[in-house]
Order: structure tokens, then C-alpha cells, then sequence
């Protein structure tokens, strides 16, 4: 389950009914949840507990599929695909293979995401998104000048900018799944402890750390 709490249509929140329907048909999001791509839907309703912030965050889905946007839309599927899955988001990574797909990028591409940078199908320009996506969300904005330099190749500053900008907000987005456990991204981190055999309490590199009296 999500970690926080969920609103549907009990909140009286007009915009977000309208997309629940389109979502849900006629099921309750809540009790009842499950989308056309599988996932439980939970990231609507968890947002729904702030309306603005649903509405904010509804209208930059708009934005990058604008038809005012100058950003191939398959470079812009690059940065976000990328991003998801540099930041461990299942979710965002799954529903971007999906949208990868209905912009063009072809099955190698999209199942060579996590080893971008020794595939050879993608072109110059495709390799530079990558490498900027890197940059912003690897390194956290540190984009080396070489990186840069063959993006101003082939891209505008305004193709930049978007790209950037649209790179960035599914960080956030990638972040914000895993961070409240939405979708994809409820599931229990595997980084744990793994128990000793019943009886043994030794410390493995005690038991190697032997040294000559």
C-alpha cells in the first residue's frame, strides 16, 4: 500500500473525477483500483489528497505532449526512460518503455536503456540525450562540456531547455514513486540484513582478520 493516504471520488475534486473515469469507468479508484497498463492507479488518488497538486502535476503531462513542444518526441522518451531507470523507478521505467514504443523507439533501444552507452543503435544525437540524462540525474546536473557541446550539435536551446526540463520533472517523479510507494514502486527495499545460520554469530571478516603473534 502507498504510504499515504488515498482520496477518490468522496473528495469532490471535479478535475480529478473526470480523470478517473477516463482511468477507472465507473469502479471506485480506491476499492476497486486497476488501469488499462496494469498498474493499480494509486498515484492518482495519492495525489488527489492535495487537488493542486494533482492539477500542477496533470497539467506538466500536458505540457510535454503539447503540440507546441519542439523536442523530437522520441529524444524526450529517452531523457525520461532513462531517468526512470537510473533512479530504480519500476514504474516509471515500465510505462515509459510503453510510451518509448508509441513514439517510435524500436525494441533494441528500449531494451538497450540500461547499457546505453556500449549499444550501437542509437545515433549521435540519441547518444548525447543519453549522456545528458546521466548527467542531470546521475550526476545531479554536472554535464560534461563535451556532452554538451554535441547536444548544441544537433539540438536548439529551446529543444534544450524542454528536454531539460521534461528530464528533470520525471526524476522527480521516479523519486517521488519510490519515496511514497506508488505503483510499480511499492515493494520493500531488498537491502537487509540476511540472518546467520542458527547458532553462529561470527563476523566473517573476523574470522579472515587473523594475524601472526
Amino acid at each position: 500500500m502507498p504510504r499515504l493516504k488515498q482520496a477518490g471520488r468522496e473528495a469532490g475534486n471535479d478535475y480529478a473525477n473526470a480523470i478517473f473515469d477516463l482511468l477507472f469507468g465507473d469502479r471506485d479508484p480506491i476499492k476497486e483500483p486497476g488501469t488499462a497498463t496494469g498498474t493499480p492507479g494509486n498515484w492518482w488518488t495519492v495525489f488527489n489528497i492535495v487537488p493542486d497538486a494533482f492539477a500542477h502535476t496533470t497539467d506538466g503531462f500536458r505540457f510535454y505532449r503539447d503540440e507546441a513542444r519542439v523536442i523530437d518526441p522520441k529524444l524526450r522518451e529517452l531523457g525520461q526512460i532513462r531517468a526512470g531507470y537510473t533512479v530504480g523507478s519500476q514504474f516509471v521505467f515500465s510505462q515509459h518503455c510503453k510510451a518509448s514504443r508509441d513514439v517510435g523507439l524500436t525494441e533494441a533501444q528500449i531494451e538497450a536503456i540500461p547499457h546505453w552507452n556500449v549499444a550501437d543503435c542509437y545515433s549521435e544525437v540519441e547518444r548525447a540525450v543519453l549522456a545528458y540524462t546521466d548527467g542531470l540525474v546521475l550526476q545531479r546536473g554536472r554535464v560534461p562540456d563535451g556532452v554538451f557541446e554535441t547536444l548544441k550539435k544537433h539540438l536548439s536551446d529551446e529543444e534544450i531547455l524542454e528536454l531539460t526540463y521534461i528530464t528533470c520533472t520525471y526524476m522527480m517523479h521516479a523519486i517521488m514513486s519510490r519515496a511514497l510507494r506508488l505503483e510499480y514502486d511499492d515493494v520493500d527495499d531488498r537491502i537487509v540484513e540476511i540472518a546467520a545460520p542458527e547458532g553462529s554469530s561470527a563476523d566473517v571478516m573476523s574470522m579472515v582478520d587473523t594475524k601472526d603473534d
